[in-house]
């Protein structure tokens, strides 16, 4: 096996390399070792983030323990909860494409051998699987754990519990001194927000695929079995190295079905359905819109956790955590698939055992016959949506309402936040998508007003826009083609009519085909001045939604 860091470290002509890295505190020694990267996202600003430094160093530990010689260097990472609803929210989605380029531009510019990438949240951790299939090192992904719940008033909090709580003051449900207390209490320390939002979603389907150590997904922040599955990481990357075992090896079509099952038995964030075809394509694996909803429909709901449901991740974790739902789920399962640990998902499998039936039901009685997530079609989405079907009152699964169209996040949630949306309206907002944000913004603070004011079950909402993980309520998002594209979704009208059926998967825009088609001849994209910014860059070279929103260079807006 030739190692890559040879090319740094090996030979005559190496004299001024070696000289540099000896700058950084090396030796001979080290120098003949494996060289291995820790891709760490560690900040100060993200909560979920602000723990990994001390992660880091479980992972070189281990990584030294082993024989190999670890260095570390950083990638960016924002906080998806502080950014919403502002201009900063623009820049999150984009983020991940930054985040994959620059692991690539690290592990391939300094030549590391292996790498384990350190992540939590919600762009993070998906920008870095895209990288570690593009490059196709030896790697492990170790995920850094949910927060805690927080609590007050002999309730359970978390971050949706603040954002909804703006609404709930506004409708006169709390007072803003309870509000208050909510927002002191809702998130008490380090790791990712502690229902199944996206960030521990994608954590559970990282594990499920194999890149992860089984555990290592509902592993909380602040236990101790964190780091110890960190400094476990750092020694098997070792093993990995000599075993020549890659992402390619691990993320397979039939991993990537794994995943997909598992997100539908937990009813996991639409956000998936950005994120998974887009490492898929770094993968070299085909993953359309349509493998989502055939497995959707063949797997049942077997947990119910924040949003839709009252469970944290603190349940699943004390109910066994993924791999307990695998352990639930293995008839259904590619069980000879790869993965980190050197076994198979059914060799890691054996003896794993479910630790409350409450949390994670069995295939007989659960929660939901078919599977968290639908993916919706018809005239107002011809290439698709996504709704969180887990997450939608059964009451609104067959809704008919009227238009409420805006052309911005924060117009629509000023009407709601105004009681200027009522009972068996659809608000429509539009130009949200990845080219017409651009960057795609989420809407959790439509929705979250949506639910604060009480409207969960009699308002609809839908955009080319998506949801965070804690969303709730009828929000289907995706749209695709996008408003910026010329989709239908750009020529609604105020007072139409649109219908939502999920268990049908349709949605309608309820105008006769002509009048549509004449509708959509008139339309002329908005003229939007991005002055230069990252965002121009990214919106002429993002692709829709429906594919993933990877950069594919078209710009067909």
């Amino acid at each position: 096996m030739k190692l890559k860091s040879k090319e740094v470290t090996e030979g005559l002509e190496a004299i001024p390399r070696r000289a540099l890295l000896k700058a950084d505190g090396l030796c001979d020694e080290d120098l003949e070792k494996p060289i291995i990267g820790i891709a760490n996202s560690w900040n100060q600003v993200v909560p979920g983030h602000t723990h990994l430094q001390l992660l880091g160093r479980e992972v070189a530990a281990g990584i030294r323990e082993a024989g190999g010689t670890p260095l570390e260097f950083q990638t960016i990472g924002m906080c998806d909860g502080i950014g919403m609803g502002t201009y900063g929210m623009k820049f999150s989605l984009p983020s991940r494409e930054i985040i994959a380029n620059s692991l690539e531009i690290m592990l391939e510019g300094q030549r590391f051998d292996a790498v384990v990438a350190l992540a939590s949240c919600d762009k993070i951790v998906p920008g870095m699987l895209m990288a570690l299939a593009r490059v196709d090192i030896p790697s492990i992904m170790v995920t850094g754990g949910p927060m805690l719940p927080g609590e007050w008033d002999d309730r359970r909090l978390d971050v949706i519990s603040a954002f909804e709580a703006v609404g709930e003051v506004k409708s006169g449900k709390i007072t803003e001194e309870e509000a208050k207390e909510i927002e002191n209490h809702a998130c008490p320390g380090a790791g990712s927000c502690a229902g199944l939002f996206t960030a521990n979603t994608m954590a559970c389907l990282t594990e499920a695929m194999g890149l992860s150590l089984p555990g290592t997904a509902a592993s909380h922040a602040v236990h101790d079995k964190k780091a110890e599955l960190a400094q476990q990481a750092g020694r098997q990357i070792l093993d990995l190295l000599q075993r020549e075992t890659t992402p390619s090896d691990i993320l397979t079509s039939e991993a990537f079905d794994n995943a997909i099952r598992v997100d539908m038995a937990l009813g996991g964030s639409t956000n998936t359905v950005l994120h998974l075809p887009a490492i898929a394509s770094e993968a070299g694996v085909e993953l359309k819109l349509e493998r989502f909803d055939q497995i959707g429909r063949e797997i049942p709901q077997i947990a119910n956790l924040r949003p839709g449901g009252d469970h944290m991740m603190i349940d699943l974790e004390r109910a066994g955590g993924v791999q307990a739902v695998l352990k639930r789920l293995e008839d259904d399962l590619d069980l000879d698939c790869q993965t980190v640990t050197g076994e198979s998902v059914g060799d890691n499998l054996e003896g794993v055992k479910i630790g409350d039936e409450k949390v994670i039901r069995s295939k007989s009685d659960p929660f939901r016959e078919i599977g968290g997530i639908a993916i919706l079609q018809g005239n107002l989405a011809p290439d698709g949506s996504v709704v969180k079907y887990g997450a939608v009152s059964p009451e609104m699964w067959d809704f008919e309402g009227t238009a409420r169209v805006f052309e911005s996040e924060e117009d629509a949630e000023k009407a709601i936040l105004n009681s200027d949306v009522g009972e068996g309206d659809v608000v429509v907002i539009r130009y949200e998508g990845p080219k017409g944000g651009p960057g795609m913004r989420e809407m959790l603070g439509p929705t979250s007003a949506i639910a604060g004011m009480g409207l969960a079950e009699s308002v609809a909402l839908v955009t080319d826009g998506r949801f965070s993980g804690g969303t709730r309520g009828l929000a289907v998002g995706h749209l695709s083609p996008e408003a910026a594209a010329g989709g239908p979704i750009a020529v609604v009208e105020e007072g139409d009519r649109i219908s939502i059926d999920i268990e049908e998967r349709r949605i309608e825009l309820l105008v006769e085909e002509e009048e549509l088609e004449s509708r959509l001849h008139d339309w002329e994209p908005p003229d939007v001045d991005l002055g230069g910014s990252y965002l121009e860059i990214y919106s002429k070279l993002v692709g829709s939604g429906a594919s993933g929103a990877v950069l594919d260079g078209n710009d067909d807006s």
